[in-house]
């Protein structure tokens, strides 16, 4: 079911944090768990080495029934692992639904800031979202005075 390549101690660290959490997913699923909370479990990774631990966990999820609760910022996860999606902001749930709905059409202020902070490959789409940001901020900073 896992796949760590082996590597040497002069091997670069991504290559390390990648076999991590792999190893980390394995102690998880050692006791067979019905659920597993996942704080952040792809941040420190590049994007392919992301992709591998995502498609890892898709393939594990389908293998055992396992159930995830992921702990993220980072809406590309979200949208890649998630059924359903609740966001919290202050410690309360702004937002809830399927993934696809919260991911497409987010109705929450802070959910919809979310989303404009995640950066894209377009630099005019990515100044268009970062002056719409500013724009929600300034908008909360009057409505909180």
């Amino acid at each position: 079911m896992f796949s760590c390549p082996q590597t040497r101690a002069t091997d670069s660290p991504r290559v390390l944090r990648g076999q991590r959490q792999r190893i980390a997913i394995a102690r998880a699923l050692a006791l067979k768990p019905k659920l597993i909370v996942c704080d952040e479990p792809v941040s420190a990774l590049d994007l392919t080495t992301q992709a591998r631990v995502l498609e890892l966990f898709t393939e594990i999820q389908e293998d055992t029934g396992v159930s995830y609760l992921f702990i993220t910022h980072d809406l590309g996860v979200v949208r890649a692992i998630s059924h359903n999606v609740s966001v919290l902001h202050r410690r309360r749930v702004v937002e809830t639904g399927r993934a696809s709905q919260v991911t497409e059409a987010p109705q929450h202020p802070y959910t919809q800031k979310l989303f404009m902070s995640a950066p894209v490959p377009d630099p005019n789409r990515q100044r268009e979202r970062r002056a719409a940001r500013i724009a929600h901020t300034r908008q909360e900073i009057t409505d909180e005075a």
